[in-house]
């Protein structure tokens, strides 16, 4: 009898074992020696669902090691995307299966604001950007490069209420009439509202200009900036909750003999990282043309604390906000390369440069490379705060140098 009962029970394990859900495991190698933290991985969504044999409606978990449900996205590309803790030189494991997600936080978001003159915005946990739009153009402004907004005390998003506070009709239509009467007030109820005063979030105390702002790209012909204006058109291609991205293409213009060159660029920001992905194509260009990625400087060069590391593959600024006069702080800026770089230095204005085109800025920190017809052209631009967590220029430079280590050694992904 006891023979029978064991055999009942290992046919019921066996069906229950051939029943249990199938799982695809994705381990992630690191393959140099820094620890990496919250590092987004994309693994092909086709993959997985033919691995686990998916219906069209069925929903996938991602589990840790520990059987932890860990936040996910499914992006336009159809890959799945999600944050990995790897120790140097070592491994961890994620299984993906078939099943009920838990709610998780949105940390990246942004929409276009045509209620702003176009402006398309993006943030996640940890920094905010802006991109201007025809409208500002169509008004004769010339603000060449991204904005950057710092943010603090918070996770999660603050553009968007920014923007309603600041463009509320109501409450400008009340500055408006008070500014006649009483100029004091009117001065009040501004900075009770706008994006430019910290209300215990961050603001906007960036001055981007007629300049590339907080690392914008342009083409170099003979010795001189292609500056690029404001994006023709837009498409927020992911919007959430673990990275933003967005399709800019731009108003063509000439290079040489080359009459019509269209820039695109894709823009992508993830959860829990201060720098944004650009991946920038140039149509219609018929020969390999210099491309900069440029930091503005707003200091004489005696003056400003740059790093410009063509051989390591980065370049850094700290700026001293748009009035340094006020406390607002300083802002940390740079770029990462994942490809050599040709040069990088600081090139400054002329005096009439400087004065007549420029709006007053001192110049660029450049980096320096070639674009070649028909690639993408990759790099890396973000910015910190040191009002919130990284607070010295050693600890950004730091972050930047292990960044461009990381994109220059990427982790390793193989799905079973």
């Amino acid at each position: 009898m006891k023979k029978v009962l064991f055999l009942f029970a290992a046919a019921l394990f066996f069906i229950a074992c051939s029943e249990s859900k199938k799982t695809v495991t994705v381990t992630v190698t690191n393959p140099i020696d820094l620890n990496r933290s919250n590092e987004m991985v994309e693994v092909s969504m086709k993959e997985v669902s033919e691995k686990l044999d998916l219906a069209d409606t069925a929903q996938i978990i991602v589990l840790n090691a520990d059987g932890q449900q860990v936040a996910y996205q499914i992006t336009y590309d159809e890959k799945v995307i999600f944050p990995v803790d790897v120790k140097a030189k070592g491994a961890s494991t994620y299984t993906i299966q078939e099943g009920a997600p838990e709610t998780f936080a949105t940390l990246a978001y942004g929409r276009h604001y045509p209620e702003r003159v176009d402006d398309v915005a993006w943030e996640n946990d940890l920094v905010a950007f802006r991109a201007y739009g025809p409208a500002l153009q169509a008004n004769g402004e010339r603000a060449f490069g991204y904005d950057v907004w710092t943010k603090y005390n918070t996770t999660e998003p603050v553009v968007e209420e920014r923007y309603a506070l600041e463009l509320n009709a109501e409450t400008k239509a009340k500055i408006a009439e008070l500014q006649k009467t009483d100029p004091e007030k009117a001065k009040e109820l501004y900075q009770s509202v706008s994006y430019h005063v910290d209300h215990g979030n961050g603001l906007d105390c960036y001055k981007v200009g007629p300049t590339l702002g907080g690392g914008a790209n342009a083409l170099m012909v003979d010795g001189e900036i292609v500056y690029p204006w404001a994006y023709k058109t837009q498409e927020v291609l992911d919007n959430g909750p673990l990275r933003f991205t967005v399709k800019m293409v731009y108003n063509p213009f000439a290079v040489k003999e080359d009459a019509n060159v269209i820039e695109t660029r894709v823009i992508s920001l993830d959860a829990g990282s201060y720098m944004n992905k650009a991946v920038i194509s140039f149509a219609n260009l018929s020969q390999t043309t210099p491309v900069v990625t440029g930091l503005v400087l707003h200091e004489p060069e005696a003056q400003a604390v740059v790093s410009a590391e063509a051989k390591e593959g980065y370049i850094t600024y700290v700026d001293p906000t748009d009035n340094p006069n006020v406390d607002n702080g300083k802002i940390f800026v740079g770029a990462s390369f994942p490809s050599p770089l040709t040069d990088a230095k600081v090139v400054l204005f002329s005096e009439k440069e400087k004065s007549e085109l420029r709006g007053g800025a001192d110049g660029h920190v450049l980096a320096i490379s070639d674009y070649n017809p028909g690639s993408d052209y990759i790099y890396y631009f973000g910015s910190a705060w040191d009002r919130a967590a990284i607070k010295t220029v050693d600890a950004w430079n730091e972050y930047v140098a292990d960044f461009t280590k990381e994109i220059r050694n990427p982790l390793v992904v193989a799905v079973k």
